[in-house]
């Protein structure tokens, strides 16, 4: 259960959504550390990075799973992912856990 509070001027303010994304590449040909930090710098003005690595998909191909810290407000979720999405190399990306802060 959570609470809405309200700002200084009455307007609800519902908080923060911690959010894991699942980021795949394009092929087991891309470099997996370059993508990573390329992801880093285009979201960190989005959202606070809690913490980001890789995990093994099977035969050589990894994903990269960021833990992100979004206001909860419509479309900040979408954003991020939108913006990861624009990258080249990157082929898809997951809202694999949304949990509120």
């Amino acid at each position: 259960m959570f609470a809405i509070t309200a700002d200084s001027q009455g307007r609800d303010i519902m908080g923060d959504v911690a959010v894991v994304l699942k980021i795949l590449p394009e092929s087991a040909d891309v470099s997996m550390e370059k993508l990573l930090d390329e992801i880093r710098k285009k979201i960190k003005p989005l959202c606070e990075i809690n913490k980001s690595y890789m995990e093994e998909i099977g035969f050589g191909l990894k994903a990269i799973k960021f833990e992100v810290i979004v206001p909860d407000e419509e479309g900040k979720i979408d954003r991020v992912e939108e913006a990861i999405s624009a990258i080249n190399g990157v082929a898809q990306v997951d809202s694999e856990d949304v949990t509120l802060v």
